[in-house]
C-alpha cells in the first residue's frame, strides 16, 4: 500500500521504557490527538524497523501490544492499521478558540448527528426562487453597467440604501449614507470597528461570558482583552466602572439586545448606565446587534445606538440570521469619521464586497420579499423555541435549568456546578449530540456550568430528540452526585 508520507517515530536507546512500550506509547497518542485517524495504515514492520534503526521484532511485539489493547488491527499481508472502529478523537479547546467542527463521521453519514452548537439560521426556509431571480437580474445589470470591476469600497449604494431606510425606520437608528459601510458578516464588522477604535495595548472591555470571535478580533489586533462579570442579562455597570477607574479602556462590546452566549436581553435602566459611563470614562461601545429581528415576546428594544448618547456606539448588524451566513452581508453604522477609517481598512483586507450579491438583497428589500421571509421565518422559530422549551421542561427537569429569553435562537442551560463540561461534551457525542461547553464562552477558558443550545436549523423532531439524548448524557454523571449524597448521609 502506498504511503506517501511517512508516520514520524523515534526512539530513545537509553530511555526508561523499552523500545516496543515507547512505540506504543507514540502511537497510541497520535490515535488519542487525531494524528492517525481509525482504519489508517501503519508502517510495515520491516519498514519502521528499518527507519528506526532497531531489530524488526521489537517493531512486531510493539504491533503485538497495539493489537492487544485494542488500538491496531492486523489484516495479514495488507498490513496493520488502526481500528476502524474506534471513535474519531476529542480536541481539548484552546482558550478563546472556536471548537472544530465534529468529525463523528459515523453518526453524520446517516444524519443523526444532532448539532446545537452551531449558531446558524435554517437556510431551507430561504426564498430561493425570489433570491435566484434577484441574483439574475443582479448580475445581467452589474455586467451591463460595468459595475463588476472594483467600486466604492463601502458597498453598493442600493443595498447601503435600503439598510439606511430599515435602520432609521425601524430601529430608531439617526444616520445618513456616510454612516454606514457594508461588510462580510458581523465578525468582520466588528473587526473593523476594532481597527477604528484600537491601537496595540489599548484595552476593551467584554462580558465575561461573551462572543469567542469577538475576543479573537480583538486580540488579533493587539488589544488588551479584560473581562468584566456580568449577569444572564449582561455586564454589571457597577463592575465596568470599577475596571475603569484603574484602567483607560478605549472601548466596550456588548451583545445587549440578546446577550451572547446567554440570549436574555439587557435592561433599558442598564443600557443607560452605560452609555452614561461612555461618557464619563471617554470610551466607544461596539454594540453588536446580530440578531435584532428574532424578537418574540414583545417589539424588539431600540439599539443602544438609537438612545441619548449614542454617538458612542459604533453600531454591526448582519442579514446572515434572516438570510444565511453564505451571503456574507453584514453592515458598520458610526460616525462619518469611524466609517472612514473603516473603509481605509476595507481597502487593505477586502477592497470591496460582492456588488452582484449586495444588489440582489436590496432588490428582495426594497420589494418586500426580505419582509415576507423575515415573517415566515419569525412564526417557524419561535415555534421552534416553543418545541425546545417543552422538551427541556420534560427531559431536563431536575437536571438542568434555564430561562426562556424573549427572543433570540438560543436557549443558555444552567448546571449543577460540579457537574464535569468537558464529560457531558464527551457524553453527549457519544448519544450523538454536538454541545459547546460554558467555558468556550469565557475569555480564559475557566470552566462554566452553562450550555448554550441553538436551536434554529433543527426541526421539531430533531429538537425533541437531541434533548432527550443529552437528558441520557447528563444522567450519568447526576447520579453519581445522588451516590455520593447516600454515602455522605452514611456516613
Amino acid at each position: 500500500m502506498l504511503r506517501p508520507w511517512p508516520f514520524l517515530l523515534s526512539v530513545a536507546r537509553d530511555g526508561a521504557l523499552p523500545l516496543h512500550l515507547q512505540i506504543v506509547r507514540q502511537i497510541a497518542d497520535a490515535v488519542q490527538r487525531g494524528r492517525l485517524a481509525p482504519g489508517s495504515a501503519l508502517p510495515g514492520s520491516r519498514e519502521l524497523a528499518e527507519r528506526l534503526a532497531i531489530n524488526r521484532k521489537t517493531v512486531v511485539l510493539a504491533y503485538e501490544e497495539l493489537a492487544a489493547q485494542g488500538w491496531v488491527s492486523a489484516e495479514g499481508r495488507r498490513g496493520t492499521f488502526v481500528a476502524a472502529s474506534l471513535p474519531p478523537p476529542l480536541r481539548e479547546p484552546v482558550a478563546g478558540e472556536a471548537l472544530p467542527p465534529a468529525d463523528w463521521e459515523d453518526a453524520a453519514a446517516d444524519g443523526d448527528l444532532i448539532d446545537f452548537s452551531e449558531n446558524v439560521p435554517d437556510s431551507r426556509l430561504i426564498p430561493f426562487d425570489a433570491l435566484g431571480r434577484a441574483y439574475r437580474r443582479a448580475l445581467i445589470a452589474t455586467a451591463r453597467s460595468g459595475r463588476l470591476a472594483y467600486g466604492d469600497p463601502r458597498g453598493e449604494i442600493g443595498l447601503r440604501r435600503a439598510l439606511l431606510r430599515m435602520l432609521t425606520m425601524e430601529r430608531g437608528l439617526t444616520a445618513t449614507l456616510d454612516n454606514l459601510c457594508l461588510a462580510r458578516g458581523s465578525l468582520m464588522g466588528i473587526y473593523l470597528a476594532g481597527k477604528a477604535l484600537l491601537k496595540p495595548g489599548d484595552a476593551v472591555a467584554l462580558d465575561r461570558l461573551s462572543y469567542p470571535s469577538a475576543r479573537n478580533a480583538f486580540r488579533s489586533q493587539g488589544a488588551q482583552c479584560l473581562d468584566v462579570a456580568c449577569d444572564g442579562h449582561g455586564m454589571l455597570p457597577d463592575a465596568l466602572e470599577d475596571l475603569c477607574r484603574g484602567h483607560p479602556v478605549k472601548a466596550v462590546y456588548l451583545t445587549p439586545h440578546h446577550q451572547f452566549p446567554t440570549t436574555l436581553m439587557m435592561p433599558a435602566e442598564r443600557r443607560l448606565q452605560l452609555l452614561a459611563l461612555a461618557e464619563r470614562y471617554d470610551f466607544h461601545i461596539i454594540e453588536d446587534d446580530y440578531d435584532h429581528e428574532f424578537h418574540f415576546d414583545h417589539r424588539p428594544m431600540p439599539p443602544l445606538a438609537s438612545l441619548p448618547g449614542g454617538r458612542r456606539v459604533v453600531y454591526v448588524g448582519s442579514l446572515s440570521k434572516v438570510l444565511a451566513p453564505g451571503l456574507r452581508v453584514g453592515y458598520v453604522v458610526a460616525s462619518a469619521e469611524l466609517i472612514a477609517r473603516c473603509v481605509d481598512n476595507i481597502l487593505l483586507i477586502d477592497r470591496q464586497g460582492n456588488p452582484v450579491t449586495e444588489q440582489a438583497v436590496a432588490e428582495l428589500m426594497d420589494n418586500g420579499e426580505l419582509k415576507r421571509h423575515l415573517r415566515r421565518a419569525w412564526r417557524v422559530y419561535r415555534e421552534r423555541r416553543q418545541t425546545l422549551a417543552e422538551a427541556l421542561d420534560r427531559e431536563l427537569a431536575g437536571l438542568a435549568e434555564f430561562e426562556l429569553p424573549a427572543g433570540g435562537l438560543a436557549v443558555w442551560l444552567r448546571f449543577d456546578p460540579r457537574l464535569d463540561m468537558d464529560r457531558l461534551v464527551a457524553d453527549a457525542r457519544r448519544h450523538g449530540v454536538k454541545i459547546l461547553p460554558g467555558s468556550h464562552f469565557t475569555g480564559d477558558g475557566s470552566p462554566e456550568p452553562g450550555l448554550r443550545l441553538c436551536y434554529a436549523d433543527l426541526e421539531g423532531a430533531r429538537l425533541r430528540q437531541g434533548v432527550a439524548r443529552l437528558a441520557r448524557a447528563l444522567r450519568g454523571q447526576m447520579a453519581s452526585f445522588a451516590a455520593e449524597k447516600v454515602v455522605a448521609g452514611i456516613e
